[in-house]
């Protein structure tokens, strides 16, 4: 049994319930094709969560094309105010970090992501992206086929999410990982004495302030996306409450005192982006066994007023990403870890009567760190041949995802977890 499973919690007596996991896992448990890297040794995947839908053309910005300018009189972003690529495209000069990473070879830009028939809906495209099913029918998430075919059996850290809620990408069958909402998980595990350490923990981690919109205002622990994701057959519903109950104090505990143990003199900025990313660093510099993390950084429903709100959020990301690469380089860790932007959708072309844009279709993706294949990644689509008003996509979301599995996770069954055949683009 993995100490990160047990711990402090059952140095003694196995519960039952721990018995019949292994006893359903049956010989998937035990298949040699069974991946048991961990994120103590090897490659650590960080997804990184743009909410509201981004808008690409604001980000990634064809200052070379006339229509660009046309269908954005007022919120176009002018030349001298871009980060230069090539090809007529520049970076938003909100992320001054994210072009240094271009510029040296470790970040490549994906071009007009997207998928078949999509949704303007934010519910029903997150979905989507969440789960790599277009139909939205399914009840597990990629990254949770990933955690059930690719990863050892029942590590509750397989997976640590940032979130209030646990992602739907987590939804699995047997292992959906744990999403952590702190301080209040911290105090409620401790407990009685432990409680003063947990407070001063995140006191320190926290300076200079929370910010209203911050994930971590709170405290909870969050069931597997659908409620009943995660259950095991002919597991009770007791069992199944007793056995998330017990992974997640487990998991509370050890991500604790891991992350205290690290100290850093990068400087990180106190936005609720930056304040996780700094919690990542310090679990990956204490060498969790956590193959994927999950971040979110929201506001980017953009319907009015975008120009002032939309460079500043990027502004946030750019400085949090900066903060956490300058770390995991001191760390030695930067080889090892790969960050994978997404947004459930980008925005219309163009722009609306209140200095905003609507919900568009197509939008671009930063994959980030040492292993990347930098520069551009696929082909930015076409201004004036548009979907219903929209960029139509020219790269499938699930490439990407294969790139991400099969290339930087050497995840086998790509398939299985992908429900899918997908060629990867070469971003790894």
């Amino acid at each position: 049994m993995r100490s990160a499973v047990l711990g402090a919690s059952a140095t003694w007596t196995l519960p039952g319930f721990i018995n019949r996991t292994f006893a359903e896992l049956g010989d998937d448990a035990r298949d040699k094709s069974v991946q048991f890297a961990t994120g103590k040794d090897d490659t650590i995947l960080v997804v990184l969560q743009m909410a509201g839908g981004n808008d690409g053309l604001n980000t990634l910005v064809p200052f070379g094309d006339d229509s660009y300018y046309k269908a954005r009189p007022s919120i176009g972003k002018k030349e001298k105010d871009l980060i230069k690529l090539k090809d007529g495209l520049g970076l938003n000069a909100s992320m001054p970090f994210l072009g240094s990473l271009f510029k040296e070879g470790n970040l490549g830009v994906v071009q007009g992501v997207g998928y078949p028939n999509p949704n303007r809906s934010h519910f029903v495209s997150t979905s989507i992206w969440e789960t790599a099913d277009t139909s939205n029918r399914s009840n597990t998430g990629w990254l949770g086929r990933y955690f059930d075919n690719a990863c050892e059996g029942i590590d509750p850290t397989v997976g640590i999410s940032f979130n209030k809620s646990t992602p739907e990408s987590f939804g699995a069958l047997r292992n959906p990982g744990v999403s952590l909402s702190s301080p209040e998980l911290y105090r409620w595990i401790h407990g009685g004495g432990k409680d003063d350490e947990a407070q001063e923990f995140f006191s320190e981690l926290n300076q200079p302030g929370m910010a209203d919109n911050s994930p971590v205002d709170g405290g909870s622990i969050d069931m597997p996306a659908g409620g009943k994701v995660g259950s095991i057959a002919g597991e009770s519903n007791l069992d199944f409450l007793e056995r998330v109950a017990l992974d997640a104090q487990v998991s509370s505990k050890e991500i604790l005192e891991v992350a205290a143990k690290h100290k850093t003199n990068v400087q990180y900025d106190g936005t609720p982006i930056a304040r996780n990313l700094n919690l990542v660093s310090r679990m990956i510099a204490g060498g969790m066994a956590t193959r994927v993390y999950y971040v979110s950084h929201g506001g980017f429903d953009t319907h009015t007023g975008q120009l002032n709100s939309h460079d500043r959020l990027l502004g946030q990301l750019d400085s949090a990403l900066k903060s956490f690469f300058q770390d995991l380089k001191q760390q030695g860790n930067d080889k090892r870890v790969m960050l994978m932007t997404f947004s459930e959708f980008g925005r219309r072309v163009s722009e609306n009567a209140s200095g905003g844009t609507d919900h568009g279709k197509a939008s671009c993706m930063f994959i980030a760190g040492g292993g990347v294949k930098g520069g551009l990644h696929g082909t930015y689509p076409s201004l004036t041949e548009l979907s219903e008003g929209d960029l139509a996509h020219t790269v499938d979301f699930r490439r990407v995802y294969a790139d991400v599995l099969g290339g930087w996770l050497k995840a086998p069954g790509i398939e299985r977890i992908l429900q899918g055949k997908y060629e990867g683009i070469g971003l790894v």
